[in-house]
């Protein structure tokens, strides 16, 4: 069963990455990116779009792990 699960875990982990390599090849147009009067250098869009999947990935735990320390925080306490 672990052979199984290794193999499968290992095969969905190719498809990602021949997705996302797909995805860079496919998106090679050269923009720039301009937010609040500030400019990026000339880059394909498949770096920024990648760019905000990853703070996306990453904010996404940080909020909730501060969404649950607030709850525990102001959280009434339970009294026996």
């Amino acid at each position: 069963m672990r052979g199984i699960k290794r193999v499968v875990v290992m095969l969905a982990v190719l498809v990602v990455a021949l997705v996302v390599l797909a995805f860079v090849l496919e998106n090679q147009q050269v923009t720039t990116l301009s937010f609040f009067g500030f400019a990026t250098r000339q880059m394909p869009v498949s770096v920024f779009v990648i760019m905000a999947l990853i703070v996306g990935m990453l904010m996404g735990p940080l909020l909730n792990a501060m969404v649950r320390k607030r709850r525990r925080t102001l959280a009434p306490t339970a009294r026996v």
